[in-house]
Order: structure tokens, then sequence, then C-alpha cells
């Protein structure tokens, strides 16, 4: 089992599976942070309009993270996330 998860978690910029620490999240990461900020302002305004608007700025945010981490994540697991979140916000916008 623990080949399985290095092969899937190990951070590939140092080094590889079985040589290097598993890597899920890394701060910081400004998407992330523009979806979070996102979020936050749409729970405390009130005004529709402006939870529209903050609502396809956290889309933006999690396309940009995604495909970020499609191109660039440190492992498969990472970049597989990237493929998922990138896919989700895609069909998101597509149906929006």
């Amino acid at each position: 089992m623990r080949p399985v998860l290095d092969w899937w978690l190990a951070d590939r910029t140092r080094g590889g599976p079985g040589s290097a620490p598993w890597v899920v999240g890394q701060w910081p990461n400004p998407a992330l942070v523009v979806f979070l900020l996102a979020l936050v302002v749409r729970l405390v305004v009130p005004d529709p309009a402006v939870a529209e608007t903050l609502v396809l700025v956290g889309r933006g945010a999690l396309l940009v993270w995604g495909l970020d981490e499609l191109v660039r994540g440190v492992n498969p697991f990472r970049r597989v996330l990237g493929l998922g979140v990138s896919g989700w916000q895609v069909a998101g916008l597509l149906t929006a």
C-alpha cells in the first residue's frame, strides 16, 4: 500500500516516489485565496447582484487553480485533482 501512496502523493520536484515527502496542498495558493475571499464576501453581502458576480469570480479562481495544478502539479494526485476541478468549473460555467 505504501508504494502506491508514494506514487500518488510524493513530491516529484524532490526526487519522486520513495525519496520525497507527500504533498497534498501547499501554501500560499493565490487562486484558492481569491476563491475563499469570494466565498466569504458572498456569504456576508446579501445583494444578489454582488453574489452572482462573486460566484463567477470564485468559479474563475477555481478554474485557474485547477488548470495550474493540471499543468504544474507536483504529483499525480494533484494533477488528477486539477483535471477534476477544471472540468467541474467548465461544466458549471457552460450550464450557468
